[in-house]
């Protein structure tokens, strides 16, 4: 038995439903991207009634929905909850950032892929020194999968050890959150240090 009631979905709900769920991309989101810019107006104006807004760069190809900025005194309450991330989550995000930085200022290409071998190499740096290697790896790896889960890292299909630096990154990790994160890394390695200096 079929619902008479039943409806197609509209490219607007397409659309929205598409940013509800996490960032639309250009290049993995085609057939939704052309909608998206069309409906832009509509989009925000739904969006808005939640407290959020859509943020879209078209010279990156992303739009995601992020959080307005809104009063606490108000007791408006906020649909995405704010989170701290570990520390060596943090760390992983700001290396991978400058690595694009440092990427779009000598090359053409739009993608960044890194090998999982380059950015453990860019993390065990910053950590403590281990005896164990398999489980310094295993821990690096684990920061590189709650980085991928977060949106800002894409495995590959063609090869699973291969990961593209996704450009939404430079939306949340912007000069002031890097400046910020620079003064925690230095304390942070000044406490490595002293913990390393012999009694």
């Amino acid at each position: 038995m079929t619902d008479s009631t039943a409806v197609a979905p509209t490219p607007l709900s397409l659309v929205l439903i598409q940013l509800f769920k996490g960032p639309l991309y250009r290049d993995t989101h085609d057939k939704l991207w052309e909608p998206l810019l069309k409906l832009r107006t509509p989009v925000s104006d739904h969006v808005a009634v939640l407290g959020l807004q859509v943020e879209i760069d078209e010279s990156e190809g992303y739009a995601f929905l992020p959080s307005r900025a809104i009063d606490d005194d108000l007791g408006f309450p906020r649909l995405v909850a704010r989170r701290t991330l570990p520390f060596h989550v943090s760390l992983l995000l700001a290396l991978l950032r400058k690595r694009l930085l440092e990427f779009d200022a000598s090359s053409a290409d739009p993608r960044l892929v890194l090998s999982r071998d380059d950015i453990v190499e860019m993390l065990r740096v910053f950590l403590p020194e281990s005896s164990n290697d398999a489980r310094l790896t295993d821990s690096i790896e684990a920061h590189i999968n709650r980085v991928v889960d977060l949106g800002f890292l894409r495995r590959l299909r063609s090869d699973p050890n291969q990961y593209e630096v996704r450009r939404i990154i430079k939306a949340f990790v912007d000069g002031q959150w890097l400046s910020n994160f620079d003064q925690a890394l230095d304390e942070y390695l000044e406490e490595l240090r002293t913990a390393s200096e012999p009694v």
